[in-house]
């Protein structure tokens, strides 16, 4: 039998479409990538070392912390923060609004749709991180470069004066078209990979809303996310890292004639250690924000 508190309790309960902050998204970034920058440097370091000169993953990690020590691991992060605040913001965003737009009460999106979506909100948000994304590459890769050719930046934002002062305002969308080319597929592969994921698990399995799905799913879209990324992945890092002109093109058939095929998956290993932690962590973050915002709003009691 129901009591009057459990009647009132069950009234104050919302029902209806929940509309999210657009900014959840850039923030769970910015959680995850303070756990995994690391990794994310070590990625950089791997895929910019010289060809004849390569480490592997651990044997970088030995040589991050004999040179720079414990604090070079995190050399970078205030450009890493930058980018999830520019770059995840804007794609999460705007999936998350291209998905309340075109979800009614009876239908969801398809799985092409979700895609269509992932991409259009990915090539936005590689638009507006690039800035802060070229700052990401050059202040992790600093230390691997001879002194002469370092930049030096004290900080993100310090980067990004300096680059206007001394390169010109275009210089902030070197490599504007790989980035975005590997935005849309990140996006693509990662937020509707784990969307659809997530949703075959609740229908196919007795697994219910929680932490063990939320990982789950996120894991699975690190893995799909990270396959489908790596090749344009490291033709950006290439592109942002180096100072000549050469076209996107003509830098593929150098790295080509040079490495073979194998380039397309060079770094596959750290890309994947630290982007399954990353996507983990996002997913995570991303639904307890969410979480959190039902039971302060009502939706949940």
């Amino acid at each position: 039998m129901s009591t009057s508190a459990d009647v009132k309790k069950s009234k104050d309960v919302q029902h209806g479409p929940i509309h999210y902050p657009l900014w959840f998204g850039g923030s769970a970034s910015c959680f995850a990538a303070s756990v995994t920058h690391p990794l994310d440097l070590l990625k950089v370091r791997l895929q910019t070392q010289h060809h004849g000169d390569k480490k592997t993953l651990s044997q970088m990690l030995v040589h991050v912390l004999r040179n720079d020590g414990v604090k070079g691991l995190y050399r970078g992060l205030s450009a890493s923060l930058l980018r999830q605040l520019t770059y995840s913001t804007t794609r999460f965003g705007v999936y998350e609004e291209l998905k309340e737009v075109f979800t009614t009460g009876v239908q969801q999106p398809s799985f092409p749709a979700l895609i269509a979506m992932a991409s259009t909100s990915g090539f936005l948000g590689g638009i507006a991180g690039n800035p802060a994304d070229i700052m990401n590459v050059r202040m992790q890769n600093d230390a691997g470069l001879p002194p002469a050719e370092r930049h030096n930046y004290k900080h993100a934002i310090d980067g990004l004066v300096r680059m206007v002062r001394e390169e010109g305002f275009a210089s902030l969308f070197r490599g504007v078209w790989p980035n975005s080319t590997r935005a849309v597929l990140m996006t693509a592969s990662q937020l509707a990979s784990y969307d659809i994921f997530k949703k075959e698990l609740l229908q196919r399995t007795s697994m219910g809303d929680n932490l063990y799905t939320h990982f789950t799913a996120s894991f699975m879209a690190g893995f799909v996310a990270t396959t489908v990324c790596s090749p344009v992945d490291v033709i950006k890092t290439r592109v942002m890292s180096s100072k000549s002109s050469e076209s996107l093109f003509a830098l593929m058939r150098t790295i080509t004639a040079a490495e073979g095929f194998g380039w397309m998956f060079k770094g596959w290993v750290p890309s994947f250690i630290r982007l399954g932690p990353h996507t983990i962590a996002t997913f995570m973050f991303l639904e307890q924000h969410k979480t959190i915002w039902r039971r302060w709003h009502g939706y949940e009691s």
